[in-house]
């Protein structure tokens, strides 16, 4: 696929396209950690414990189709140190963790299911974006930067596509000349980032004129190279990982037979379900970059 900015224009960057991506956004995806990598930028909060920026979501680079790359990954803890990898659920491949999580909450225990919400995946997704204001670190400005970020935010552009209400317009957050400005508002609930309060401004260009645009276009990062199978460990490699760090030593025996015990026997049968896939599971904002940037450092620092 071989894009002009004058072809992009006329598409309006495909808002109906992106909006049947949506859907697929609510089902069930190893990228360079972000705290290592300086073309990712981050938020930055005061004295207060509050965060401010505002910057404007791109579109999807010369030849991807998409301007998002969607990520899930496991970040936790057990005897034999840390697990922090990517989850094969990303590429649609079967996972030992998700696996394991699932016997253990099928086993119908409330001490199990807790510690499968403990190992539960994480979602996060990579854009392109533009820096217009950041108080903190005033160099950024101007700059296009990759933005790791959880549900929380991609809800906040899922609602700007699909707005609730009928006297609100639809907007495509990601494009030059229709899109909007986001302003991230990060206060701290609870120990956790918390972004509610962020939101889109009016719909205007991003630039004067189109040779501007296309000036930034080209300036943008490819995501496709998150998504690469060179990026994930196999099946195998994970299952070796997870006996490591669940049981300190290596097993020949699948993911199921080296999860942590069940804590008790259930004789009565119980209803099989994905624990991925448990709505009624308690979310934090701990899918956010900030969370598994912290998970990672940890790791290499045992």
């Amino acid at each position: 696929m071989n894009t002009s900015i004058a072809a992009l224009k006329r598409s309006k960057s495909n808002l109906d396209t992106l909006v049947s991506e949506l859907s697929k956004v609510a089902e069930p995806q190893k990228q360079k950690n972000s705290y290592a990598d300086d073309r990712f930028w981050k938020p930055e909060l005061d004295k207060s414990g509050n965060g401010y920026a505002v910057f404007r979501f791109l579109p999807a680079v010369k030849d991807e189709d998409l301007p998002w790359a969607r990520l899930w990954s496991h970040a936790f803890q057990g005897p034999g140190g840390w697990f922090i990898e990517n989850s094969l659920t990303t590429l649609g491949k079967k996972c030992p963790i998700s696996e394991s999580n699932s016997l253990l909450w099928n086993s119908g225990v409330e001490a199990d299911k807790e510690i499968a919400r403990k190992r539960k995946r994480k979602l996060s997704y990579i854009a392109n974006i533009l820096i217009i204001s950041d108080s903190k670190h005033p160099e950024n400005e101007g700059q296009i930067k990759l933005f790791k970020f959880g549900k929380k935010i991609f809800d906040k552009i899922t609602e700007a596509m699909k707005p609730e209400f009928e006297d609100e317009k639809p907007i495509n957050p990601f494009d030059f000349w229709e899109g909007a400005n986001f302003k991230l508002k990060i206060r701290k609930v609870d120990g956790y980032w918390n972004y509610d309060k962020s939101e889109f401004d009016s719909a205007t260009p991003i630039k004067e004129n189109d040779e501007a645009i296309e000036q930034l276009w080209d300036k943008q990062y490819a995501l496709k190279p998150f998504l690469a199978a060179e990026n994930f460990k196999s099946y195998d490699e994970l299952k070796a990982k997870l006996d490591k760090v669940l049981l300190g030593t290596r097993s020949t025996g699948t993911a199921e037979n080296v999860a942590i015990p069940l804590a008790t026997n259930v004789a009565k049968p119980v209803k099989t379900e994905t624990v991925d896939n448990i709505s009624s599971t308690p979310i934090t904002e701990d899918d956010s970059d900030e969370t598994l940037s912290y998970f990672s450092k940890l790791a290499e620092e045992e």
